[in-house]
């Protein structure tokens, strides 16, 4: 018998999700290893090498590192759920003229899911990760996610969607320690080609990051119904022609194709219309925020207005805000202007390192 019990944990062939995995082994859980099959990528109409979580190369290396370690690895194929609800999501909503955030949706609805299922079947009674945070049980009975020690490197951003049931039996190892400190675990443990490894930061099924051209392989004749729109002004003036409204994101200043004297930004879609607004950087500012399809993890409401830190995008560092929920939605009101609030983009709110929740900008 195990000293701390059996634990599934998710193994991408990656040094994090490879190192999260020795580290419990070699604290005495009873190991089981899995891969999940998300995409396939010969569907997705990328290039023809096939890199990342779901390649060939790196199930193999999952399941070698567990075959070296002495424990069970397994592969789960998921592509189906995950196309019908991640990919399928990932598509229409940049029809709506929004900006998707996949990560979430798939930790969120799949990954979580998956691993829990098929922890049940395996007797486990915990699953890991190899993300960047950390995880606790307070006071009130509230399991709460907080940030890594790797401000670089922390993923609390992408679990704001975990719910209770599912953090009460989720570990992740990784959250006190830095990215060079798990690399040097990986040399450590002889495992050079691991531990000198390149990180991935596209989407999994986008890995050439075009998703301009995923988009155009997964909807028929997509560039013929869009293209010709128009480029127009914020008091509506027509100043030319665009590609189609789902090939641009709010914020975007490169590659619009149009010069106007000035640093001209995207400041909003209208799928409607097939119009694309333009502006300068003052016109992409905003003081407030809505949210959308909330999920709370510190607190189980928001009633009263609290300051909070709120995060609009991934690699956003954060502004002052006061938060407090409105029925279904979060109103944000920001103590300073903040740029490229994009609608389908996630808003996550924190108080110090903990993740008070998050929901998806309207």
């Amino acid at each position: 018998m195990s000293k701390h019990g059996r634990i599934l944990v998710a193994m991408s062939g990656g040094v994090d999700s490879s190192v999260a995995a020795v580290m419990l082994h070699e604290q005495g859980y009873e190991v089981i290893g899995l891969t999940m099959k998300t995409w396939d990528y010969a569907s997705s109409g990328g290039s023809s090498k096939e890199t990342g979580c779901c390649s060939l190369d790196s199930i193999n290396d999952a399941r070698a590192l567990a075959v070296g370690y002495g424990f069970p690895h397994y592969i789960l194929d998921i592509r189906n759920e995950f196309g019908d609800f991640v990919i399928d999501n990932f598509v229409d909503e940049y029809l709506a003229g929004r900006t998707p955030n996949p990560c979430v949706l798939c930790n969120t609805h799949i990954k979580w899911e998956a691993l829990l299922k098929r922890a049940d079947k395996l007797d486990c009674e915990f699953i890991a990760t190899g993300h960047y945070a950390n995880i606790r049980l307070q006071d009130n009975g509230r399991y709460v996610i907080s940030k890594g020690k790797d401000e670089n490197k922390d993923q609390s951003y992408v679990l704001w969607g975990v719910s209770q049931k599912n953090l009460a039996r989720t570990k992740f190892p990784l959250g006190s320690f830095s990215k060079p400190e798990i690399r040097q675990m990986a040399m450590d443990m002889g495992q050079i080609e691991l531990a000198g490894k390149s990180e991935s930061y596209e989407i999994c099924f986008v890995p050439d990051n075009d998703y301009r051209s995923f988009l155009r392989h997964k909807v028929e004749d997509l560039e013929e119904r869009v293209a010709g729109g128009n480029f127009v002004l914020a008091n509506g003036t027509i100043v030319g022609k665009h590609q189609g409204y789902p090939f641009y994101t709010i914020g975007q200043r490169k590659g619009l194709g149009i010069a106007l004297g000035q640093p001209m930004f995207v400041t909003s879609i209208d799928p409607n219309s097939n119009t694309v607004v333009l502006g300068t950087a003052d016109e992409l500012e905003r003081k407030q925020a809505w949210v959308k399809n909330l999920n709370l993890v510190k607190y189980a409401s928001i009633t009263e207005p609290i300051e909070a830190i709120t995060k609009i995008r991934y690699k956003d560092a954060g502004t002052t805000s006061s938060i407090v929920q409105m029925g279904e939605h979060m109103k944000v009101d920001f103590h300073h202007n903040v740029s490229g609030i994009a609608p389908g983009q996630s808003a996550v709110f924190y108080e110090g390192s903990d993740l008070l929740g998050g929901g998806f900008l309207m």
